[in-house]
């Protein structure tokens, strides 16, 4: 790009107080992957193109929609029917030709997160179910990737910037916010829900800038904090984030986990399917006899139980769940949710005359 140009096309920025050519050239210098090519991302993309990112990678597997047109404003009636990832590349090098967008024609998942997600700086997420949401979120921890969050329900929005550490080296994510997923009918889609049009815009611009904040270092970025936006009463406030005292032990903690996890069984199974039990019930029947004990979380995860039961992570569950000769099952894992999701699997597979429980939060409730 000529001098003259660049000059010319970021001059705003050139000629801030505080942002300056030391700013521009880190945009420029910067990988942002934004995961969702949607109500949240088209914005996001929009200005981060236009602000001077130099590589942003755009992930999304699906085609735009006579419904998207609503509020993902960078599509055209005409687009309808065609890969919303490779439409909306085509429109920031319109925007901006001297960038690098890659667009990537497929869904993330365990198979290719972790890979994908170490080739850029700041992750963006800008996905509309829980599923992605965790994936995304449990990848970036693993790799110590900043994550950029935002959703959208009806008319509020959310904003956070997550596994980013304060100055006191405290570091928070989106399981510090909702530690395990919600049950399925519990969390309603914009498909079921409906949103306000314009309000994912709003957020997605906000994402934007909380990205550009933390590649610069100008400004106070979201970091330990959710702020929540009421779009009817114009109306915005913060809430401090703190690390959860189970958090790293509800999500994957080692690569092997994180791509044995099968999020969307997760985040779509109905937790009262099995009858939780308290630690001292629990215990109790764990001593008769003819009851099967089983830890599901994945090999190496501490505390160590240190009465007797077998290890079956979820994950292999999921491939596999086998069938069991006793007439009680008793499933446990780190914090709860696991062992009734995997307790569920089990139950479906069981006679009627066995009995399946749930250790009610974990083993760290023992």
């Amino acid at each position: 790009m000529e001098e003259q140009a660049y000059k010319e096309r970021y001059s705003r920025h050139l000629l801030l107080k505080g942002f300056g050519a030391a700013a521009q050239q880190k945009l420029l210098a910067a990988k942002v992957l934004v995961i969702g090519a949607g109500g949240l991302g088209c914005p996001a993309l929009q200005y981060l193109a236009a602000a001077g990112i130099g590589q942003i990678g755009i992930v999304d597997d699906d085609v735009v929609s006579l419904s998207n047109l609503q509020r993902q404003v960078i599509y055209k009636a005409a687009d309808v029917g065609q890969q919303k990832a490779s439409i909306a590349a085509a429109r920031l090098l319109e925007l901006n030709p001297h960038i690098r967008i890659i667009p990537y024609l497929f869904r993330v998942d365990t198979s290719n997160a972790l890979s994908l997600f170490s080739a850029y700086d700041i992750i963006v997420d800008g996905t509309d179910n829980f599923a992605s949401r965790y994936l995304i979120n449990d990848a970036c921890v693993l790799l110590d990737k900043p994550l950029v969050f935002a959703a959208v329900f009806q008319y509020e929005g959310q904003l956070a910037v997550f596994n980013v550490a304060d100055q006191k080296g405290v570091k928070t994510n989106y399981r510090d916010l909702f530690e395990s997923p919600p049950a399925a009918e519990d969390a309603p889609d914009c498909n079921e829900a409906g949103v306000l049009g314009i309000l994912p815009g709003t957020m997605g611009v906000m994402q934007a800038t909380e990205v550009i904040k933390l590649i610069t270092g100008l400004g106070k970025p979201l970091v330990n904090r959710l702020l929540i936006y009421q779009s009817l009463d114009a109306e915005s406030y913060t809430v401090q984030l703190t690390p959860g005292k189970n958090t790293l032990q509800a999500a994957p903690q080692t690569r092997e986990a994180f791509v044995n996890t099968n999020y969307e069984w997760l985040c779509n199974v109905t937790p009262t399917a099995v009858e939780e039990l308290e630690p001292d019930r629990f215990e109790e029947i764990a001593e008769q006899a003819d009851v099967r004990v089983i830890d599901v979380r994945e090999f190496g995860e501490y505390p160590e139980a240190d009465f007797e039961h077998v290890q079956i992570p979820l994950s292999a569950l999921l491939r596999d769940t086998p069938e069991f000769k006793e007439s009680k099952i008793l499933v446990f894992c780190q914090s709860g949710k696991r062992s009734m999701q995997a307790a569920a699997l089990i139950k479906e597979k069981l006679k009627t005359h066995q009995e399946v429980y749930s250790l009610k939060g974990g083993i760290l409730n023992l």
